[in-house]
């Protein structure tokens, strides 16, 4: 009999068969409120990201809470994938609801600075360093601009990203390697241009790799997280990012750091934690509390380099920004999150309960002998059904397992614990409470049970 990561596939059929019509039994109106109403979306989603989900069928969401969700069926569900980092802090937490409100009054979006716009840039700085700041959207949107701002200020086309990163929807960073050479990443819809004249790949934790692609003197920037995520978790080898800096120096090119998935890191970031020098900052998802909010920064010198280019271009459109980008509403909310609700305090409780989350995940699996492992970046947990840790993406591509972590996901569902669809993801906020740590380990416990 072969194993799926260690489990039998019979125990293993048997566990997502019964999981999913538990599911199901206990949601009948979200079926039917599913059945009434998705068919205006394009299968059946308002987002496509939404058939992620391993459930037979999407819950439908009453309210959120803290770190706590209610359904239309009545679940009350401890929350831990917080909208995939949208919601970090939590829902709606109260400094920034108070925000909201206030400024609901004051108008929605003018395309002119506030008072809250001039205190959130100073909060920017004294939260992530001193860089000089531009606000945007989505962080997508915030890299994307990055990556024209380093074109400019360089004269060169390409971006250098490692296999198996995720950046957001940004075209330049859909690439990967296939027997060490650069191709378009397979699956790319209405994708027709060669990726390849924009970018190069290379393996995270290979400073050699690296530099046998800067070498060939065309790479305008490496845009990288400090920690790979959106794939089974890759921490930096030690030394890689003091590399990476060195490296970028050498051969001119600019370093990109995304934060966006790693802000679960501590306060101001992995890059403010742990003395990363990045010459472009960006950050996303939670940094307003969950209104759509990014923020992209650059350093004195590339600044400097900007503006000279930026004085030297023909006069029409820069070809960056967005309308309802920097509206009011982003910097009452920025600076509400960065004054109460991001707060050193608060990382210091995230992180001593993920600490806990991650050491009794960590037991389970090996009460149980299964060769996984879990891993933590600050306020972020993941298990991953795999041993550990991994090196580079091409062993995160390897270490998912579909087929296992999709029952499990829908069995600690149907415990009363919401984990990301994309990975194996948890994340605790500051509203996340011990009990809820407690019952997720327990959850997980019993799944792991079941299937050995």
């Amino acid at each position: 009999m072969t194993l799926i990561a260690g489990i039998d596939p019979a125990r293993l059929e048997a566990l997502r068969s019964r999981e999913a019509a538990r599911f199901v039994a206990a949601h009948p109106k979200s079926a039917a409120a599913l059945a009434r109403g998705a068919g205006n979306y394009l299968d059946g989603v308002p987002l496509h990201w939404m058939k992620d989900w391993p459930m037979p069928h999407l819950p439908v969401v009453e309210s959120a809470k803290g770190a706590r969700i209610t359904d239309i069926d009545g679940h009350t569900i401890h929350d831990f994938c917080l909208g995939d980092t949208g919601s970090m802090f939590g829902h709606s937490p109260p400094p920034v609801a108070r925000a909201i409100k206030a400024q609901a009054g004051r108008g929605l979006t003018y395309m002119l600075p506030s008072e809250a716009a001039l205190e959130a840039g100073r909060l920017l700085t004294a939260t992530f360093g001193a860089f000089e700041w531009q606000i945007a959207t989505t962080a997508t949107d915030a890299n994307r601009f990055a990556l024209r701002v380093a074109r400019a200020v360089t004269g060169r086309p390409k971006v250098l990203v490692f296999h198996g990163c995720y950046h957001g929807t940004v075209d330049d960073a859909m690439v990967c390697l296939e027997n060490g050479v650069t191709v378009n990443r397979p699956g790319l819809l209405g994708q027709v241009a060669d990726l390849t004249q924009l970018a190069v790949a290379a393996e995270f934790n290979d400073l050699a790799s690296v530099e046998a692609a800067l070498k060939a003197g065309d790479v305008a920037a490496i845009l990288t997280e400090p920690v790979m995520t959106n794939s089974c978790m890759v921490l930096p080898a030690p030394g890689f990012h003091e590399g990476l800096r060195a490296l970028a120096t050498q051969y001119g090119a600019l370093l990109i750091i995304d934060e966006t998935h790693t802000i679960s890191s501590g306060h101001g970031g992995y890059t403010r934690v742990h003395g990363l020098q990045p010459d472009i900052f960006v950050v996303g998802k939670c940094v307003a509390g969950g209104i759509p909010t990014s923020v992209w920064g650059l350093n004195a010198a590339t600044a400097a380099r900007y503006h000279k280019a930026n004085a030297a271009r023909a006069s029409g459109h820069s070809g960056m920004g967005t309308t309802l980008s920097a509206n009011p509403m982003q910097f009452a909310c920025l600076e509400a999150t960065l004054s109460q609700v991001m707060t050193p305090g608060a990382y210091a409780h995230m992180e001593s309960l993920a600490e806990t989350l991650q050491q009794g995940l960590s037991k389970a699996i090996a009460q149980h002998n299964l060769p996984w492992h879990a891993i933590r970046v600050g306020a972020r947990v993941e298990f991953i059904c795999a041993p550990g840790p991994l090196k580079n993406g091409t062993e995160a591509a390897l270490a998912h397992v579909h087929a296992v972590e999709s029952a499990v996901h829908v069995a600690l569902l149907n415990r009363g614990c919401l984990i990301a669809p994309f990975h194996n993801m948890m994340l605790i906020s500051p509203a996340t409470r011990a009990p809820q740590v407690r019952a997720l380990i327990r959850a997980f416990e019993e799944v792991l049970e079941a299937l050995t």
